[in-house]
């Protein structure tokens, strides 16, 4: 996500407010924010998710709605988002490692 820099403070306190909801949102196993090391104005939110189908009860949610209505009007330029769905986890990749 690309924020105006001068929405990052008013982005930080939605997150802030909104992160531990998000968390107890049911399927919701881990959420983190990040930001890049070179522009300070691009944040990713990452999250794991039981299922699909938690994330999409998610994003249909209130929760999400009133979020997302707060946060959009913060944007710099057009968000992404982006699933995604291991195709090696680090247990296999260790196992592989050892022969």
């Amino acid at each position: 996500m690309t924020f105006h820099p001068d929405a990052l403070d008013p982005f930080l306190e939605i997150f802030d407010a909104s992160a531990p909801k998000i968390r107890a949102f049911p399927g919701c196993q881990h959420l983190e924010l990040w930001r890049d090391p070179r522009y300070a104005n691009i944040l990713t939110t990452f999250s794991h998710w039981d299922s699909a189908d938690a994330l999409e009860a998610y994003r249909y949610s209130t929760l999400f709605k009133t979020t997302w209505a707060r946060t959009k009007p913060l944007f710099a330029a057009p968000p992404q988002a982006f699933s995604q769905t291991i195709l090696r986890n680090a247990e296999a990749i260790a196992a592989k490692a050892k022969g």
